[in-house]
This record gives C-alpha cells, structure tokens and sequence, in this order.
C-alpha cells in the first residue's frame, strides 16, 4: 500500500496577461509546503507533475523548501501533460463568446466564475467543445491514466503537483462524484493544498482532501488564497 500527495500549485497570477506563473506568495507557499514535508522527514520515492509553467514552478520551490534542489532533495519529476489544467478562459468563451472585463473587483470576480461554473457543466456533459482543448471525456482520461500509473507502481510515496481541475477530477472518478460535485470540489481547493490517496495495485482510496497543514499555524493566516 502506497500513499499519493496531490498538490495544487501554488497561487498564479490571476486577473494578469500571463496566469501561469507563481506570485511571489505562490512561490512562498510551496516553500514552506516544503519545509513542512521537511519537518515531517517526508521522502518521495516518485514526482509526478503537469507541464505548466506554475507546475514546474511549485515543485522547484517545494524542493527548495525541503533544503535543496531537484537534483539533490527530490527524485527526477515524471511530466505528464495529462496533468494539465482546463483552460478557463475557452470553457467560458464556449457559454459566453463576449469580451469580459477583467475580473478586478468583487462583482467581476463572482461573475467570471459564475460563468466558469456553467462552462464547466457544458464541456462535463459534451454540450460544448471549448476551443483548442480535449473534450471532457479525453481530459478525464489523461487523469485516469496519471493515475494508473501510480496505481501500478511498486512506490510507497509518490508527489503528484498539479491543478485544481485535474486534482478535484480525480477524487470525483475515485468517489464517483456527480459532476456537479466535482464542479464544487474544483471551486473549493485552495493554493498548495494538499490531498491524500491511498493505493493499492487495485485502487486509490481518499484519505485527505484540500488540507493546508503548513498554514494551519498562527501566522500564515494571510497565505490562504484560491486562484
């Protein structure tokens, strides 16, 4: 039996012309996550990741975090693209093709993912083929496959940083979440999050979901973010 840690990168640049990459709190996050694995003498015998730049990114700073460099503290990564996030901005140009304001205030931002709700559910059922993405149907199976793969291996403890939407996909295909579900559960996961599968050659099993251990202390209250 082995135990898989899901990580959500650390905070992006929401709202700015390039989202993939890591604020500077993005980059700090993933720091003390690190430090956290560190202090808890964490060792992955496997690293999995997408290609995203904010991917790569979080993992670096949770090596640096762990005392040293991907070379030195943590094995070679694996990089699956199936591991990639949706692209937000063409599932909502699927259910709503007009310009949208830069979501920069309350207002805009309850609007933009409002929006991102409904386009999910669109591109969930195959109502809608968002532009320049998989369908549904083969964006879940890159995750599936990630998964499988894990699943086959003869690791005890494997890292897995990714996104929100291939992570709260994944706990929605090991629990057999409704989609709407697994809507809310990708709405709900915050920044460097961490959860929990327990596997065996047969199956994952959900241990933990969407815990920040390393902020859970006095402090770190202002690291907590979502997008």
């Amino acid at each position: 039996m082995g135990t898989l840690y899901l990580v959500r990168h650390g905070q992006a640049s929401f709202g700015s012309d390039n989202y993939d990459q890591l604020s500077p709190l993005g980059v700090r996050q993933c720091e003390r996550l690190g430090e956290y694995f560190a202090s808890k003498g964490r060792r992955f015998d496997a690293v999995i990741t997408g290609t995203l730049q904010r991917q790569i990114q979080s993992l670096d700073a949770i090596a640096a975090g762990m005392g040293g460099d991907l070379s030195a503290g943590l094995p070679a990564p694996l990089r699956l693209p199936g591991l990639n996030e949706y692209d937000s901005h063409a599932v909502i140009a699927a259910v709503h093709p007009e310009p949208l304001a830069r979501p920069n205030t309350p207002a805009l931002y309850k609007h933009h993912f409002g929006l991102l709700r409904k386009g999910l559910a669109s591109w969930m059922a195959g109502s809608t083929q968002p532009v320049g993405m998989p369908s549904y149907a083969d964006f879940a199976a890159g995750i599936r496959a990630a998964l499988d793969q894990v699943r086959s291996s003869s690791h005890a403890e494997v890292l897995m940083v990714s996104s929100g939407g291939p992570i709260s996909t994944a706990v929605g295909q090991v629990l057999g979440t409704a989609p709407e579900v697994t809507i809310e559960l990708n709405m709900r996961i915050r920044n460097s999050a961490i959860t929990e599968f327990v596997f065996t050659p047969k199956r994952h099993m959900l241990l933990s979901y969407n815990v920040l251990p390393h902020l859970d202390v006095h402090g770190y209250e202002d690291w907590v973010t979502y997008a």
